[in-house]
């Protein structure tokens, strides 16, 4: 059996491949721009204020430019291209005349019906004979007939009539669909006629060698090269190597501002002239004297060296810019002003790479530097410097009044504990705060999310004992108390508690929520997280949806004893419609192996917000891990046996309703059985007790 390749030269079915090729394409692209976004900086609430910093049109310019980046506008056009030019075929499909190929069939060709015998078939072909046989009948020039178009009628009579009568032709009929027997295959190109007409076939072979032979291979090669030089971090790999050669045991925050520099993501937005202009400018500016740091960059004498240390080009600015962001440092130009901004969502991105970095070395004092440089970068402050510049309106003035010379710092919360004339007094005045810019302080102030902890205990789920590498969870309790919130209710010590749910109750064990329905029936809930609101940050070019992470340190060796476990949601809301905070109790929960060997573990736990400065909770945590063995004692000291049956304690008891040793007391099948097994297992769950107070 030979095959035929040929265009499709009516155009009749190239409509259907392109329309099949656009689906393909067109649907997965438009599901990916309509499905609900899972971005948490787009869905979690914002706080209120109508605080704007000088220059606040950049900082929106730069936020408006990298949410036009995210919704990915080249997405969308190709999207309605493609629903265009489906439409457009899909016209076509409806509209297009089509010639539809009928199977052979000997029955329709000599018009009767299935059923008919051998005889019948046989007599009507005698009449068809005497009807259409060529030397019978004419043609008929009315009717377009040619004698080679009777002839070709009559063969076609004579081969349905052999195919129903003539064994061998009827046997070809049978296996092949056709009396003559095997016929060759045809395949049609679906393309359109005009495209392979008058000689433009070899426009096709070009189009399609530069489809497979160049576009092909470029994109895949493009998408490969760009999964093999970012990091899981989103970094480029060079970028991730120059801060590995950066990285140091004793590195402090002013040195980890140096190693950010040294990214290669800062080269694509200071390219060319960028790379020096206004250097010494910038430099100037940062290196003045401040008013509550000796520079007004915030830098160190130690930092200062290392910034002339460089050679000129992109990193000496890139660092420039970035002490000139966390001190605010008005540049007098908008392009630098603009530049300064640009730098610190990239600098945040490398910070996110060095703290991946110093949990493979797993020393704390990185790691803690990596997450104080986040909450700087996001909140513009400088290192060393006071957490109230996180304010709004809280300038070198007004930090200097309420501090004065002190090297301590006050940090949001404490000074929001202050009485209310005492701060109003320090910070209204001339030169200082007006009386509306410190109701909007306040106003703001009261919104941020602070974690305050109000216990800590490790357990294992279901056991009253730690056993050495048993898994562990250390959960902590806190709620969400703004500074300067008034009528805090006192704590619930129920909600300190952490209940195991019952053995049998598999949707409890899987954090499945139930409720019931309209017409009583137990139904699986919803579990809706809540996020916190949008980092209150007006100096960042980024929206940033806060995280919380919780590790533990040996503060004896500096190292850390279990990684850091981040948070974004929790499980009930934080603030309520009227933007009031509901105090609710929190549970945040970590699991880790406990240590392989039984012994007395102390642990100093951290809370890092990594958006606001001096949101952190840093408090000792001690575990106790029990040998096996003696677990296994201790627990079955504590079982309470019954009395004996057959002894008079045990018929007394018996009397009294109680059951015996020895009998099984059948148990209950309604729903109390299910409240006291919860009860039951309150005292089955291993915690150790952990309530101390932070340190200072």
């Amino acid at each position: 059996m030979s095959s035929e390749y040929s265009y499709d030269e009516q155009g009749q079915f190239y409509p259907f491949f392109i329309f099949t090729l656009s689906t393909i394409v067109t649907l997965p692209l438009t599901y990916s721009l309509l499905a609900p976004t899972k971005d948490a900086t787009a869905l979690a609430p914002r706080i209120k204020s109508s605080y704007e910093p000088e220059h606040a049109d950049l900082v929106q310019a730069q936020r408006a430019a990298q949410k036009r980046k995210l919704r990915k506008i080249k997405r969308g056009i190709f999207v309605v291209l493609g629903w265009a030019l489906m439409a457009g075929m899909m016209y076509l499909i409806v509209t297009s005349q089509r010639t539809v190929t009928k199977l052979w069939n000997p029955y329709d060709i000599l018009g009767i019906s299935e059923s008919a015998s051998e005889k019948q078939i046989k007599s009507h072909f005698k009449k068809l004979g005497r009807l259409f046989h060529p030397d019978k009948i004419k043609p008929d020039p009315a009717k377009n007939e040619t004698i080679e178009s009777l002839n070709d009628k009559w063969v076609e009579f004579t081969k349905a009539y052999q195919a129903l009568t003539d064994e061998e032709v009827r046997n070809n009929y049978i296996q092949y669909g056709h009396p003559d027997g095997k016929q060759s295959l045809s395949i049609s190109i679906a393309l359109p006629q005009f495209i392979v007409s008058q000689g433009n076939g070899k426009y096709v072979v070009l189009i399609y060698a530069l489809l497979l032979g160049v576009l092909l291979p470029y994109y895949v090669g493009s998408w490969w090269y760009g999964t093999q030089r970012i990091t899981k971090e989103g970094v480029l790999v060079e970028s991730a190597n120059n801060l590995f050669r950066e990285y140091s045991e004793t590195i402090d925050e002013g040195a980890l501002v140096t190693a950010l520099s040294a990214g290669k993501e800062f080269h694509d937005s200071l390219k060319g002239d960028k790379a020096e202009s206004g250097l010494a400018k910038i430099e100037s500016r940062i290196l003045a004297e401040g008013q509550v740091t000796q520079f007004a960059g915030g830098l160190s004498i130690k930092d200062k060296e290392k910034l002339e240390d460089l050679e000129g080009g992109v990193r000496r600015k890139v660092l420039a810019l970035l002490w000139a962001y966390l001190g605010r440092v008005e540049l007098d130009d908008q392009a630098l002003n603009s530049a300064k901004y640009l730098v610190a969502p990239i600098a945040q991105a490398l910070c996110g790479s060095f703290r991946a970095i110093s949990l493979a070395y797993a020393n704390t004092g990185p790691i803690l530097a990596s997450y104080y440089i986040s909450q700087r970068l996001i909140q513009a402050v400088p290192p060393k410097a006071s957490p109230l510049f996180q304010l709004p309106y809280f300038t070198p003035a007004v930090v200097k009044a309420i501090e004065g010379d002190s090297k301590t710092h006050l940090t949001v919360q404490e000074f929001m504990d202050l009485p209310d004339a005492e701060r109003r007094s320090t910070v209204v005045g001339k030169g200082l705060l007006s009386e509306e810019q410190y109701k909007t302080a306040l106003g703001i102030s009261k919104q941020l999310p602070y974690f305050r902890v109000a216990k800590a205990f490790f357990k294992v789920t279901g056991e009253r004992f730690i056993i050495p590498s048993s898994l562990v969870t250390l959960v902590v309790k806190g709620r969400f108390i703004p500074p300067g919130s008034e009528n805090i209710p006192e704590v619930n010590e129920l909600d300190l508690e952490d209940i195991d749910p019952a053995e049998d109750d598999l949707d409890a064990i899987m954090g499945r929520k139930k409720t019931k329905d309209a017409d009583g029936k137990v139904v699986a809930a919803e579990t809706k997280r809540v996020s916190p609101p949008i980092t209150f940050a007006p100096f960042y070019s980024r929206d940033h949806s806060p995280q919380w992470h919780i590790f533990l340190s040996d503060s004896k060796q500096g190292k850390m004893a279990v990684p850091p476990f981040g948070f974004t949601t929790f499980d009930k809301p934080i603030f309520r419609d009227d933007g009031k905070p509901t105090f609710n109790m929190q549970t945040l929960r970590a699991q880790f192996a406990a240590p392989p060997q039984a012994g007395t573990y102390t642990f100093v736990m951290h809370v890092v917000c990594d958006s606001y400065v001096g949101f952190d909770t840093k408090m000792e945590v001690t575990l106790d891990v029990e040998d096996a063995s003696k677990a296994a004692a201790m627990a079955a000291e504590d079982e309470i046996s019954e009395p004996e049956e057959d002894s008079l304690a045990g018929q007394m008891h018996a009397l009294k309703g109680g059951s015996t040793s020895g009998t099984t007391k059948p148990k209950k099948q309604d729903s109390d059985d299910d409240e006291s097994g919860t009860d039951e297992e309150e005292d089955d769950t291993s915690e150790t007790n952990t309530d101390t107070e932070p340190e200072s």
